[in-house]
This record gives C-alpha cells, structure tokens and sequence, in this order.
C-alpha cells in the first residue's frame, strides 16, 4: 500500500504541475477543459447536459478519461453516444465515472467501493498502479473549487 501511495504521489506530482496553476478556484469541468486532454469529456459532458451539475456546489470525485480512452473505444462509439436519441446512456456512463464527495487518493484501500452517482459501484483496487475496476489511475488528486479528478486511461462501463 505503501508503495502504491508513493507511486502514486509520484505520478501526481509529475502530472500535477500542468494542472497546478491552471485550476486555481476552477469547477471540476473548468479544470478538465483546461487541461486539454479531455476535450471528448467535456463534448460528453456538454451533450449529456451536466455541466451545470457538475459546475455546481459538489464536492464531485471525477474519474476522468482521457482523449486516448475515448479513442479506444471501438469506431463508432463515441459518435453514437453523443446522439439525442442515446442521451440517457450518455448520462449513465458519465454519471458511472463520478463519487459524491472528495475522494483523495489516500482515503483509498484495497478492495474498497464506492457508490458512483449512476447507483452502481466502482471497485478500487491497489498494487503496483491504482486500478478503478478495469481503468488504471495515472494522475491523482488534481483538485477543483468543488472537487477532485483522477485522470483514468479506459473509459468504464456501468454494468447492464
């Protein structure tokens, strides 16, 4: 656990310094699109009609994939999910990566769970990466004015 934790610190504060000065009193959908890594996100965010939700009071622990974990996802997909007719699926799938509350990554254990905003739970699994179900974490603890993100390299899927 140790070890994760400092691997984690570490990958945190090589990744964090972009994040750093830009995210000041920023919302978590400010930050993200400041960043610039997670333009499909905030399309998705943007279509699914939560910005709003997520710009507000919080705090929102976010799971956010980036443009490549979009972009893995088999053709077509993207495309389908930010039509009308697919909006509740959006929403369900973006609502999947948020926790109530401010989720630090020191406040994780191995095995833990965590109820999402969608109603299904996320599993957190710690070894050598920190794994949220089937998504590794790459950067933790990028704070907001109303919560967290952890940047996550797959896209996850509530289940059916």
């Amino acid at each position: 656990m140790r070890n994760t934790l400092i691997a984690l610190a570490a990958t945190t504060a090589l990744a964090g310094p972009a994040f750093a000065e830009a995210h000041g009193g920023m919302t978590v959908v400010e930050t993200a699109v400041e960043a610039g890594n997670f333009t499909t996100l905030v399309a998705a965010v943007e279509a699914a009609g939560l910005v709003e939700t997520l710009s507000g009071e919080g705090p929102f622990t976010v799971f956010a994939p980036t443009d490549e974990a979009f972009a893995a996802l088999p053709e077509g997909t993207v495309e389908s999910l930010l039509m009308e007719e697919n909006r509740d699926q959006l929403v369900s799938i973006l609502t999947y990566h948020v926790v109530p509350g401010a989720v630090m990554s020191g406040d994780l254990s191995d095995g833990m769970t965590a109820a999402t905003v969608e109603g299904s739970d996320i599993t957190i699994t710690l070894g050598d990466t920190v794994m949220v179900n089937d998504a590794t974490v790459t950067a933790a603890d990028i704070e907001a004015s109303n919560g967290v993100i952890h940047v996550i390299d797959s896209v996850i899927m509530p289940p059916m």
